[in-house]
């Protein structure tokens, strides 16, 4: 696959055209960022690189599916199972998201946003309790981590979803934090699959990091990294963790209805191997 890039412009979309992407851009190229909220990251991220395979073939059920999908899903209902499987996670003054993983405590998030934590990281949970956690292990090449929260007990883990059965189009739900108003839901469709994501480090340093991701128009934003993404069953597809936003003169980024998800089975394979 060849790698492809955006090339600067004033935040719209032109055929890319195959380069050899610098680690740093202009402030006026548009970004890919992850979507964290954490203390100078988006004065330090100001390029980024997306590529995308072809397009999956299309479902042969594709009557079925359009039957099926004429219902509106029940959200609220959605919404309440989910979101106490959502937690915020702080870090220093930043913060991100996460997912219950068990009930004892173990939470799944991105690693961008602990990885600056120097081990100073707490939870809050939906019902308001907020409590010191630890980060288990990370895993910087898939840009995941997981942390276990302290002293805490039947928690209501997330629900997993074969992310392999998720198509464009799709009905998705995002849930997280955007600028620490913790509980927010946004909601959307699946609008690509296998998309090739590629964030720049958070310093000249940091390598970048890499994966096919699922896109969506669900509304992704800064404190959404490490939430969940999930379908009409309210089983996770993804974990929210970049969007992409025409820079601002600020260098903050918001959302323009251009978000990547690690898909769940990617996930799941890491948490496997981390945990």
């Amino acid at each position: 696959m060849t790698e492809q890039s955006f090339p600067a412009m004033s935040g719209s979309l032109v055929e890319p055209q195959p380069v050899t992407a610098p680690k740093f851009w202009r402030r006026t190229a548009p970004v890919l960022t992850a979507a964290a909220l954490v203390a100078g990251l988006f004065g330090g991220v100001t390029g980024a690189v997306v590529a995308s395979s072809d397009a999956p073939a299309a479902s042969s059920s594709v009557a079925a599916r359009t039957i099926a999908n004429t219902s509106t899903p029940d959200w609220s209902a959605v919404a309440a199972q989910v979101l106490p499987s959502v937690v915020q996670v702080n870090v220093g003054n930043g913060l991100g998201s996460g997912v219950v993983l068990s009930a004892d405590g173990r939470i799944l998030t991105n690693n961008h946003v602990v990885a600056s934590a120097g081990g100073q990281v707490t939870v809050k949970f939906t019902d308001g309790r907020e409590v010191p956690a630890t980060v288990v292990s990370t895993d910087p090449t898939s840009d995941l981590a997981v942390l276990q929260a302290s002293g805490v007990s039947g928690l209501t883990p997330v629900k997993w979803a074969d992310s392999g059965s998720v198509e464009v189009g799709d009905a998705v739900m995002a849930i997280g934090s955007p600028s620490g108003l913790q509980g927010t839901v946004t909601t959307g469709i699946v609008s690509a699959l296998d998309r090739k994501v590629t964030v720049p480090g958070e310093t000249r340093r940091s390598q970048p990091v890499s994966y096919q991701a699922i896109q969506t128009d669900a509304s992704i934003n800064p404190g959404n990294s490490g939430g969940a993404l999930v379908n009409a069953a309210g089983e996770l597809v993804g974990i929210n963790s970049a969007i992409y936003s025409p820079a601002a003169s600020s260098g903050e980024a918001g959302s323009v209805g251009i978000g990547f998800a690690i898909p769940s089975n990617t996930a799941k394979q890491i948490v496997d191997r981390l945990s």
